[in-house]
């Protein structure tokens, strides 16, 4: 008997998630046991509220290539957490949504707390007996997902965060008296993606030459005594940060300027260390300085798209279909890297609920005796994942993506 499915996107978008949207849209239809994939608009925070769209008709064919290239979430995302209580009225309530839907298959693309959502509702299946299948597809830029080389969206981001500050490194030469430019890149308590800043190098010893991660202690101390070598060897210092940097009791570097805010999930609104380090260094060297938070860009950046990145996005949405429809629930589609050089992944299940509320930090081994920057293990293991340009539609000089209408 035929069953439909349901995808839903949940938490930061990145430049690729509509690529795992596409992966799963295409294989679902491809299949015979699947009848129509309907999308949550808003996750399900807003699938509750009765938003949701037919996938399989209010797509074109065009719109559905389209899909594939078009960065953030096109069906809408949310930051809602379900309730630890199974016995909860939400999730029966949830469930006869399903079972009015004709829900066989659900599919949730997003990070650690999306997982979350996908093992609550797998675990409620099993004990009510239900046959809907949950599969999670991973989604962050962060990378900080366990159980899988790397994560959808980490290649795209990587190869931003390389490139802006190669010309960021650019800009900042041009004069010649002493500056610092100091750039707040994402990750709360992982540092991949700062370590991608080192890919942004020409040479040995060329800029950013200090990079800090969350995963080393970070003190003032040190970090002066890092800028006056840094300044005495070169008249543009370019130094790169972790939104997330910490000193050794815990405290974020950005706590040191004003109370930070918490989002609905509790974790601190992480912004604002450039700007405690930008005022640092200005009264501790009084040379100039300017702070730069890359901010959403990292994110949403289409056009500095992984090519590599977005077709093992759409990978992942299609394995996602085939483990559903092979009897797979409570799993996460992973990535296996099967070789280095020439690279090669494939994909893998792992059990969501090992996933789930568990953090991959960035390996110390990969992170200099000093704290301040990255090994060339490093650059072997991410230069692979920022390969490539896609085949790009371009209109009068801009991208074409596809709105939701």
């Amino acid at each position: 008997m035929k069953k439909n499915a349901i995808v839903g996107q949940s938490g930061g978008p990145t430049a690729v998630i509509n690529a795992s949207l596409y992966g799963i849209i295409k294989e679902g239809m491809a299949h015979k046991d699947i009848d129509r994939i309907f999308g949550m608009i808003h996750g399900i925070e807003g699938f509750m509220s009765g938003n949701y769209m037919d996938l399989t008709k209010d797509l074109t064919t065009e719109e559905l290539e389209l899909l594939k290239l078009t960065p953030a979430a096109y069906l809408g995302s949310c930051r809602y957490k379900l309730p630890d209580d199974l016995s909860s009225p939400f999730y029966p309530a949830l469930f006869e949504k399903f079972r009015a839907m004709e829900i066989g298959y659900f599919f949730y693309i997003g990070g650690n707390d999306s997982m979350d959502t996908v093992s609550k509702l797998s675990k409620y299946a099993a004990h009510h007996q239900s046959d809907i299948r949950f599969i999670g597809i991973p989604k962050t830029i962060d990378n900080d997902l366990i159980f899988t080389d790397h994560t959808p969206g980490y290649g795209s981001a990587a190869k931003y965060v390389a490139n802006t500050v190669r010309e960021i490194v650019l800009d900042a030469s041009v004069y010649q008296q002493k500056s610092v430019t100091v750039i707040e890149i994402m990750g709360r308590h992982a540092g991949w993606l700062t370590a991608a800043a080192a890919m942004a190098r020409k040479f040995k010893g060329d800029n950013p030459v200090l990079i800090y991660l969350p995963e080393s202690d970070f003190e003032f101390k040190k970090f002066a005594a890092d800028i006056e070598a840094a300044l005495s060897k070169n008249n543009s210092v370019v130094v790169c940060i972790s939104e997330g940097i910490s000193d050794s009791n815990g405290k974020f570097i950005c706590e040191y300027a004003d109370d930070v805010p918490t989002d609905s999930f509790g974790h601190k609104m992480l912004a604002g260390s450039g700007k405690v380090l930008d005022n640092f260094i200005r009264n501790r060297f009084g040379v100039k300085v300017r702070s730069v938070e890359l901010s959403v860009s990292q994110r949403c950046s289409g056009m500095l798209a992984s090519a590599v990145d977005i077709e093992e996005s759409v990978q992942a949405g299609s394995e996602g279909i085939k483990a559903a429809l092979k009897g797979d629930t409570g799993i996460m589609i992973a990535f296996e890297r099967t070789a280095a050089s020439p690279y090669s992944m494939r994909c893998v299940a792992v059990d969501v609920n090992q996933v789930c509320n568990k953090e991959k930090q960035f390996p110390l081994e990969w992170i200099n005796d000093e704290g301040t920057d990255v090994t060339d293990d490093f650059l072997t293991y991410a230069l692979p994942l920022i390969q490539g340009e896609p085949q790009r539609q371009i209109s009068q000089g801009l991208p074409l993506y596809l709105c939701r209408k």
